[in-house]
């Protein structure tokens, strides 16, 4: 028996994993993935069954905590944004070479126009040299069916499998059939074979040619896959391989059918049979693909046929930022014959304009605070550089601020200032969140403190992620305690309130620490103005 739901992308897949037999979900919160875990953490079966559900304190370890569990067994998943396979990338490129035990799905949220990222990279890489099979799905429903068939493929193969979710299909709802009853959970068991788990050289290097060896079996699970369709068309002249959502915008663009052969990618690796099937059925091939291109690469390099392949390589379609239906309808009208040209350009003619919103620190929030003392404090010395980090207090370079300076990836502010004070940079100023503190930017910190480098790291601490929606800190109450612990001078650890009223302290204590030569430590402290109203509203029901 199925019921229908209405869900997000990132929902559906949750309740997938969790109808599926889900015993533990890992994550560190980043958009378009967030949803996922919270999902998890808010679903009643969950509750029940007391699905491990908790934040972990970045991606790498979020990831190797899901291994963990699938070792003894148990089905697990791991869930974070692109940049965050960044931070996870050595465990995810070995989970490969130990393999899986229970079925173990990593999701990876791509964020094509960088709607909340610094980058628009695609996870499908990361997979194909890691040797993984990827799961990329098309619709709401495929992201709930693709998660219970992610754990049987990774049961099958004995490999991880990622799931490459992107922004539109994670964030936009649709009607799901959803099981009823949830699977019961696997039994714990450990692996068969526990010396490819130990990655010494010898054992590695007889689990790699066993790598390879599966990558056959990898592709033939892509070859049979329900989820990669051809179909044939009664045109010729154009055939339309078309990936994961994208396959949407070609459909849009094609109300009453699709009259051209057209293969619908949507397991990796990529289906050479299906791919050559194509080939077969059309003069010319057009490769619509979110993020970068990836399949139109692997085509260009496949087919030896005489068969013009066009896509984003050769310009036809956007290369940077999403696909639209008005930017595939675009590309298609350039390679299709006139009559279908005039359709397209009257289904694009129906799109809407969304007036853009650009982001703003909230009214309220404690880093306006900190951004104005900083600013005040930094008067006397017009050659200070600010190192900004990844989070809400980022648009501390927007207007009115414009208060830092640089911002690369979780944790380099502290990294950052550190390398310009080693260069003679004086004063050397970093400004991290306690969230992203507690991800990657202790380690730098200890770098600087065996230098005892003349820096400031300032903590801008709002006791919660803020910049995803307030989910729990793993650094909230214990700032300072980690600060000393690792080595930081008790003298040059600080703290202050970050309130309105406390402007000339703050100035006072930045403009003294500044001046000190050594490693100083201030956490400027203030709950987030977002999750204080919820807190306050939930004391009062």
């Amino acid at each position: 028996m199925s019921t229908r739901k209405l869900l997000l992308g990132d929902e559906a897949l949750a309740l997938g994993a969790i109808n599926a037999g889900l015993s533990g979900a890992y994550a560190y919160p980043g958009t378009p993935s967030t949803e996922i875990l919270e999902y998890v953490q808010s679903n009643d079966v969950a509750r029940e069954r007391a699905i491990h559900s908790h934040w972990s304190s970045n991606e790498k370890t979020a990831l190797e905590e899901a291994l963990g569990m699938s070792f003894c067994g148990k089905r697990s998943m791991v869930s974070m944004k692109h940049v965050g396979l960044n931070v996870a990338a050595d465990p995810f490129v070995n989970s490969s070479m130990t393999g899986a035990n229970g079925g173990m799905l990593v999701i990876s949220a791509d964020d094509p126009s960088m709607h909340s990222s610094q980058n628009e990279q695609d996870s499908r890489f990361y997979a194909d040299f890691a040797i993984m099979p990827v799961l990329e799905p098309s619709t709401q429903q495929e992201a709930y069916d693709m998660a219970a068939y992610g754990f049987e493929l990774s049961e099958r193969l004995k490999v991880p499998v990622m799931v490459r979710m992107v922004t539109r299909l994670a964030h936009s709802r649709a009607v799901v059939a959803v099981d009823d009853v949830a699977s019961p959970e696997n039994k714990m068991h450990y692996p068969d074979n526990p010396r490819q788990w130990v990655l010494m050289p010898g054992n590695s290097r007889v689990r790699y040619r066993q790598l390879l060896e599966d990558r056959k079996r990898m592709e033939e699970e892509a070859e049979k896959s329900l989820f990669n369709r051809f179909t044939p068309g009664v045109e010729r002249k154009v055939g339309i391989l078309v990936s994961g959502i994208a396959a949407n915008y070609v459909s849009e663009c094609f109300p009453e059918g699709c009259p051209y052969p057209m293969l619908k990618v949507s397991q990796y690796p990529i289906p050479v049979a299906l791919v050559a099937r194509l080939a077969d059925a059309c003069d010319e091939i057009i490769v619509v693909e979110e993020g970068q291109p990836v399949i139109e690469k692997a085509l260009r390099g496949l087919l030896d046929r005489g068969v013009k392949v066009r896509g984003k390589i050769d310009g036809v379609l956007p290369l940077t930022g999403e696909l639209t239906p008005d930017n595939v309808a675009a590309g298609l009208a350039q390679v299709l014959p006139d009559k279908a040209c005039e359709l397209i350009r009257d289904v694009a003619e129906q799109s809407r304009i969304v007036v853009p919103r650009p982001p703003a620190l909230c009214q309220g929030c404690g880093h306006r605070d900190v951004y104005a003392a900083l600013n005040a404090a930094l008067e006397a010395s017009p050659s200070a550089k600010v190192f900004g980090d990844i989070g809400c207090y980022t648009l501390g370079w927007l207007a009115p601020f414009n208060a830092i300076d640089t911002c690369v990836d979780m944790g380099a502010s502290i990294t950052m200032a550190k390398g310009a004070s080693d260069a003679g940079l004086r004063p050397a100023v970093a400004i991290i969140g306690d969230s992203t503190f507690t991800h990657s930017g202790m380690t730098g910190l200890l770098d600087a403190i065996n230098e005892n480098t003349p820096m400031t790291v300032i903590i801008s601490d709002n006791l919660t992620t803020g910049m995803t929606g307030g989910q729990d800190s793993q650094g909230t109450g214990k700032l300072e305690d980690i600060c000393l612990g690792l080595g930081a001078d008790k003298a040059h650890v600080r703290t202050i309130d970050s309130l309105p009223k406390n402007f000339e302290e703050m100035r006072a204590l930045f403009a003294e620490e500044f001046a000190y030569e050594g490693l100083s430590v201030i956490v400027s402290r203030r709950e987030c103005i977002q999750t204080a109203r919820r807190h306050a509203k939930e004391k009062k029901q």
